[in-house]
């Protein structure tokens, strides 16, 4: 089962479960309405939807909808502390907040400007390294608990970060550089969610050019660590997409290019697949 936003047969943005292929909407007009309930209401909704005839959607769309943020963690595994290192000219930054006791975290995205499975993310045409980052994400309500998890693409400028690490937002947040999806797993269906499969690929030409592995169990810090840093002096009415953190980065020479065509699977979640683009200055 998978909690989703779609097009509905009316044309509009609607909210529902999929079960074996077929879609049953919920009685909730956005998914940020859904998460500004408690847990044990949104369980019960989902459930009950089960029971409701099924609709035909006309397309899906990103799970993310209305006044909720996506944040992000960063250098949570081992692996994105050497990516870090590796390409920056202050490396001692990265190696402090790995072992600090305070995470790194960042605004991503608004919800508006989250693309879903299918629609193309963007590599800025300013930066000369550009990478994706696979990592699995936590849908959260508006009492900071884990209603279920989805993937996000956490597309990076590398060559921007690396140049300052004051530069980060402009690395992080630009057009296209998120991408949540397909879907919402209920935290209920997932046996660990501290123990799932991660995997990247990347595709040009037809041919596969990078791919690479990791698990959530290699993840540095706790989930409650994050959620409780990120909701420690912040409040989100309408919940909150975290991600947390990539375990695969390509190699410093490897970057993405328009044509491209991004995969990330996680195990008990899903697979999101994004071509890329390149996003020219704005005129």
């Amino acid at each position: 089962m998978h909690i989703t936003r779609y097009v509905g047969a009316a044309g509009r943005p609607a909210v529902g479960i999929t079960v074996d292929g077929a879609v049953r909407p919920l009685p909730v007009g956005r998914l940020a309405d859904l998460l500004a309930l408690p847990l044990a209401g949104i369980r019960a909704m989902v459930d009950g939807g089960a029971a409701a005839p099924t609709e035909s959607p006309l397309r899906t769309l990103p799970p993310v909808d209305g006044d909720t943020e996506v944040w992000a963690s960063g250098v949570t595994y081992r692996r994105s502390r050497e990516a870090r290192v590796e390409e920056s000219r202050d490396a001692d930054v990265y190696t402090r907040v790995y072992e600090a006791q305070r995470p790194e975290l960042f605004f991503k995205s608004v919800a508006w400007r989250v693309v879903g499975d299918g629609e193309p993310v963007g590599v800025r045409a300013d930066s000369e390294s550009n990478t994706p980052e696979p990592e699995l994400a936590l849908v959260l309500n508006a009492a900071a608990e884990i209603v279920g998890l989805t993937i996000c693409d956490d597309v990076s400028s590398r060559s921007i970060e690396g140049a300052n690490p004051l530069y980060l937002p402009q690395a992080k947040v630009y057009t296209g550089s998120c991408a949540l999806g397909p879907a919402i797993r209920p935290i209920w269906e997932v046996r660990d969610p501290l123990d799932l499969a991660i995997s990247g690929t990347i595709t040009r030409a037809g041919s596969v050019l990078w791919s690479a592995a990791t698990s959530s169990a290699q993840l540095h810090r706790s989930l409650d660590d994050l959620i409780g840093h990120l909701f420690r002096a912040m409040s989100f009415p309408h919940g909150v997409i975290l991600s947390t953190g990539t375990g695969i980065v390509p190699e410093l020479d490897l970057t993405l290019t328009e044509g491209d065509v991004v995969r990330i699977e996680i195990e008990d979640v899903g697979v999101l697949t994004n071509p890329v683009i390149r996003v020219p200055p704005t005129d």
